[in-house]
């Protein structure tokens, strides 16, 4: 896989270029978003997954302040930051979710390969655009159609979006949020 993607947030205010393509042991992504809201930014991220799409490595830059989050996982569920020091408030989170992109949605899509009706909840490292806060959040998964749609809820916010995907998990259509461009 070796695809370019764009995003739009809902509004039109902000934008996203994502470059993802898979080698032999990994899939990469390498992401530039552009954002308004109370603080406009922009914002470089990298991450590296393993073959099954367990977030492996990430490295989020803020551009202009320098300002940066470097996160490693083993993949099960323990994180350290970019000097190797445990992060124990994100043990047992499996997958990266970064508020400002849809793209982080893809990897429990992909990882949990949920049948038709099937859930599950995961927690996750939510890392905060623009702030770099990071917190481990409960969010539950459902497959309404394999390939084609997902019930997302936000546990701890008590939200619910319904997402359309392509073949591959990327979001197409996240609404109220962002829509896919290219």
């Amino acid at each position: 896989m070796r695809r370019t993607v764009r995003w739009q947030t809902w509004g039109g205010e902000g934008l996203e270029h994502l470059e993802i393509w898979q080698d032999a042991d990994a899939i990469h992504a390498d992401g530039m978003l552009i954002g308004h809201g109370s603080t406009p930014y922009a914002l470089h991220y990298r991450l590296r997954c393993d073959a099954h799409w367990h977030c492996r490595n990430a490295c989020l830059t803020l551009v202009g302040s320098g300002e940066r989050l470097e996160l490693h996982s083993d993949g099960r569920g323990n994180w350290q930051d970019g000097e190797g020091r445990p992060l124990a408030a994100l043990r047992g989170c499996i997958d990266l979710d970064i508020t400002a992109t849809p793209f982080t949605n893809t990897l429990p899509i992909r990882r949990l390969g949920l049948g038709a009706g099937a859930a599950q909840t995961v927690r996750v490292a939510w890392v905060k655009v623009p702030t770099l806060d990071v917190e481990a959040v409960d969010q539950r998964y459902t497959c309404l159609q394999p390939g084609g749609r997902y019930r997302f809820e936000g546990l701890r916010n008590r939200c619910e979006y319904e997402l359309a995907v392509d073949a591959d998990g990327l979001v197409t259509e996240y609404p109220s949020l962002f829509r896919r461009l290219i």
